[in-house]
């Protein structure tokens, strides 16, 4: 019960923080806002001062009644406050779940670890069908029709995978126990147990939201589904890539061919070139152009090379090597990532005994650990200057706020994934800009943008 009121209170300061801000964002006093939306400004001041709820008949008005959406005046819940959240084996049981495809128990679904706080929603699979080949076309394969989530599974078991090209093909991937791999969003999918395995095959299949989620996906879907779809350039090669960008823009800034030329020193029929993709700009043009269009470098540039969008890893080709070197505590194996989301880190982790108590692990992303193997291994970590410890015994999950620095001790082996959500990349880069001492304001509104005893 204690933690529940401290969570809830916790949320009341947070929503009135971010009340405050949105006052702040549309210049209003908290007097104006009791005026306009009609209440006493007791209050207002309640809400801001995180000793009361706001109401959602107060945010229907003021959303009728000022330029905002609902959703603007709901906080994310913190179900992490301590910077770690647990699901053992046994809880993760009782979630169990059998989902049928055409007829006959295809999965079992489990739930683990989860936070309201981190974008992945990872869940342990079973794969009750045993396919009788490795024919990617054996019907007893029945296909998904993909999802929005990106997707990292890890394998256990012998399990195949079964996926579809870009262009329709099916294929299948035979994967074994440590085996990994990537998928895009939307990627027609299955998996199935094969036939001369002992027991069912099992994946870890972690599938996560990275920028398009949330607010991106509300505004995406409040321009219409035509207009919104616009955003999603041609990115099929680099030179298409460049040449999508380089348009963007260009009709961003409203600048002729004529003028761009000037300002660059481009001739314009290669200008003309550049944005038809007939032509790729040398690096040297492309700091001409960003600097004409007053845009960083990097908008111009896509991603270093196009990928697949499946990834298919087999462990024995992850690179490993030791961590950290004065101790050796970790050994680290590299699973199935992409170039794409750059933010995103896979691991298996053997963790080997070490005796130093230093909390020698701290990463900025979401972390998701999982214990894939056969002993327990003590976690702890620090947060507001305390110190935890807890067991993650086989078969138990965890999630990990960024930054939380923490070890692992004993003997085991864990699944990590990692994953920068949506302020890691861009946000970052603007929020680093803000610098850290506004970016507490900005995380935390405690201040009205002006005060009206200042004199100066």
């Amino acid at each position: 019960m204690l933690k529940e009121e401290f969570e809830n209170n916790l949320d009341l300061i947070k929503s009135g923080q971010n009340f405050l801000g949105i006052l702040n964002d549309i210049k209003r006093r908290p007097e104006d806002a009791a005026r306009e939306l009609g209440v006493p400004i007791n209050e207002i001041n309640a809400i801001i001062s995180g000793k009361k709820a706001i109401s959602s008949e107060l945010v229907g008005k003021a959303v009728k009644v000022w330029p905002v959406n609902q959703r603007d005046f709901y906080i994310i819940h913190d179900d992490c406050p301590l910077g770690v959240k647990i699901m053992t084996s046994e809880d993760s049981k009782k979630s169990s779940r059998i989902m049928e495809r055409a007829g006959k128990p295809y999965y079992e679904y489990r739930d683990t670890a989860m936070s309201s706080v981190a974008p992945f929603r990872p869940e342990w699979i079973m794969e009750l069908c045993y396919a009788d080949d490795n024919d990617p076309s054996n019907p007893l394969a029945q296909w998904n029709n993909g999802h929005f989530m990106h997707q990292f599974t890890y394998f256990i078991g012998e399990v195949n995978f079964y996926y579809r090209t870009p262009s329709g093909e099916k294929k299948v991937a035979i994967m074994n126990t440590g085996d990994s791999m990537y998928i895009t969003p939307f990627v027609a999918h299955t998996f199935t147990t094969r036939s001369e395995a002992k027991q069912n095959g099992l994946i870890l299949a972690l599938t996560y939201g990275s920028k398009l989620t949330g607010d991106i996906q509300q505004e995406l879907s409040a321009l219409s589904t035509d207009l919104g779809a616009e955003f999603a350039l041609d990115f099929s090669s680099r030179q298409k890539a460049i040449s999508s960008l380089l348009r963007y823009h260009v009709e961003a800034a409203n600048l002729s061919l004529e003028e761009l030329s000037r300002r660059t020193g481009i001739q314009k029929a290669d200008l003309d070139e550049f944005e038809k993709g007939a032509k790729t700009p040398t690096n040297m043009e492309i700091e001409k152009i960003a600097h004409a269009l007053n845009v960083n470098i990097r908008d111009l540039l896509p991603s270093d090379k196009i990928e697949d969008k499946v990834i298919v890893k087999h462990n024995s080709e992850g690179r490993k090597w030791a961590y950290p070197e004065s101790t050796k505590a970790y050994q680290f194996v590299e699973l199935a990532s992409t170039t794409a989301l750059p933010y995103s880190k896979a691991f298996e982790v053997y963790v080997q005994n070490a005796n130093s108590p230093d909390l020698d692990l701290r990463a900025g992303l979401h972390q998701y650990l999982y214990n894939v193997g056969e002993t327990g291994v003590t976690i702890s970590w620090e947060i507001e200057g305390k110190t935890h410890h807890q067991m993650i015994n086989p078969g138990d999950s965890a999630y990990v706020k960024p930054f939380v620095r923490h070890n692992f001790r004993g003997q085991g082996k864990l699944l990590i994934l990692r994953i920068g959500g949506k302020i890691a990349g861009d946000s970052q880069h603007e929020l680093s800009f803000v610098g850290k001492e506004n970016a507490k304001r900005a995380i935390a509104e405690t201040m009205q943008w002006f005060d009206p005893q200042s004199k100066s």
